[in-house]
């Protein structure tokens, strides 16, 4: 979608680095969820905050600012791809605002960072974009890709809410 930094995809892209985060699923003893916060833009400063307190508790401070990018990067996306034109918030037919959920996950060698939302797919999905020189938006993606050994999204099947996710080592 233009102006969104969203785009239809229907892939996975590939890891960003050469080592790439273990898919399978594994355990991961620290969790941390935030949410449903309305997907409004407060909702991103929420996040970083939110982030931040989290890994810190877990030992985890270094990883702050790069996390904090991305997670800001993540949930501002979903921000505007919830903002009409005209900079109000799009409701859905049943006069609801989109949400968005935060969940945090470790199991101390890797950080697995989610952004879910239940925005309608026809709203985009996740695809990078070659940003232009003058562009104010579009490098998001780029920059989670930068700052991550991995990225991808997916849907979950039967109830259309979309995620969105980034692994740090």
């Amino acid at each position: 979608m233009e102006g969104t930094g969203l785009a239809l995809m229907n892939r996975t892209p590939e890891p960003s680095r050469a080592q790439a985060a273990p898919r399978q699923a594994q355990a991961r003893p620290l969790f941390a969820g935030l949410g449903p916060l309305g997907a409004l833009p407060t909702a991103p400063r929420l996040a970083r905050a939110f982030t931040g307190l989290v890994l810190a508790g877990w030992g985890l401070a270094r990883l702050t600012e790069d996390c904090g990018l991305i997670i800001s990067e993540l949930t501002s996306n979903v921000v505007r791809a919830a903002t009409g034109p005209d900079g109000q918030p799009r409701y859905d037919v049943h006069g609801r605002l989109p949400v968005l959920w935060l969940r945090l996950s470790s199991d101390r060698a890797w950080l697995w960072l989610e952004v879910c939302d239940n925005l309608t797919p026809e709203l985009g999905v996740p695809a990078p974009r070659q940003a232009a020189a003058t562009d104010e938006t579009g490098r998001g993606l780029e920059l989670v890709s930068a700052l991550s050994q991995d990225w991808g999204w997916d849907v979950f099947p039967g109830n259309d809410v979309k995620r969105v996710w980034a692994a740090l080592a």
